[in-house]
């Protein structure tokens, strides 16, 4: 017997890959992909089921370095798999070698935060995306500005693993789902559209759903007819457009920077 198949019998083993089996046909269960999305999903309180990697020294290296405050959390949880069996559980492996199944919150939960008023922070709104990666890194941006949350129209699953994976895991620190236009939460629609004001003399509201089209449409004509105000970036002539994810940086941080939330991250 190899030392890889003396490997897959220890209990521990077996047990993580059992686990890694049942929980991964569920349809609310969500790929972690690499030690960041792990990382953020655990400091964020996501239900986590069973977190695996090839090479769990590596990773508590990495923990040492950039979460020590999870050291010991992740220590406990974490079960090391010969690299074979890591690649039958996950089609592609992520360079640091560990992935997770976590639980998706529940949409009560997340229907609630984003409705919520009196509202200190913005919703951003993404209508119709395309692509899952920009999706993600929107994702990213609002939790890093501290926003109420991400809502997502069309056919995309924001919670779809590629959109976990641009996101670093970070999903669970926002309210992040996907609704239809007539079911958006209640508060200004404040638009990003070429022929809005120029956002530097705009003012965005704390309670506002700042909405983005997708990168290849723009706002549907249905939103934007519904728009309390249309917003525009500057950008220099013969330009098409930005990136979106670019676009929801540079109007969250005009937001951050106008706004007097005590939510605006670095506010004293």
């Amino acid at each position: 017997m190899s030392e890889e198949q003396a490997a897959l019998r220890l209990p521990g083993v077996r047990s993580a890959m059992t686990w890694w089996h049942e929980r991964a046909a569920d349809a609310d269960t969500v790929l972690l992909d690499g030690f960041h999305a792990l990382k953020h999903a655990l400091r964020f309180g996501a239900d986590v089921h069973v977190a695996v990697s090839s090479d769990k020294a590596a990773v508590m290296r990495l923990a040492a370095d950039l979460a020590p405050d999870l050291t010991a959390e992740l220590a406990e949880r974490v079960t090391e798999l010969p690299a074979a069996a890591l690649r039958e559980l996950v089609t592609r492996v992520h360079p640091t070698g560990v992935a997770a199944l976590a639980a998706r919150p529940g949409s009560d939960g997340r229907t609630a935060t984003l409705s919520a008023l009196p509202r200190q922070a913005p919703v951003v709104v993404l209508d119709r995306p395309r692509n899952l990666g920009n999706v993600g890194a929107v994702i990213r941006l609002a939790a890093g500005f501290g926003v109420t949350g991400v809502v997502t129209t069309g056919d995309l699953d924001p919670w779809h693993t590629n959109a976990v994976r641009a996101g670093a895991g970070l999903h669970y620190a926002t309210a992040v789902r996907r609704t239809t236009p007539d079911g958006l939460p209640p508060g200004p629609l404040h638009v990003l559209d070429p022929e809005g004001e120029d956002i530097r003399a705009a003012e965005l509201p704390d309670d506002a759903l700042i909405v983005f089209g997708s990168e290849r449409h723009g706002v549907s004509d249905e939103l934007r007819a519904r728009a309390t105000a249309l917003v525009s970036l500057p950008m220099r002539p013969q330009v098409s457009s930005y990136n979106l994810a670019t676009s929801v940086g540079m109007t969250l941080f005009h937001w951050s920077a106008t706004s007097r939330s005590p939510l605006v991250p670095g506010r004293p």
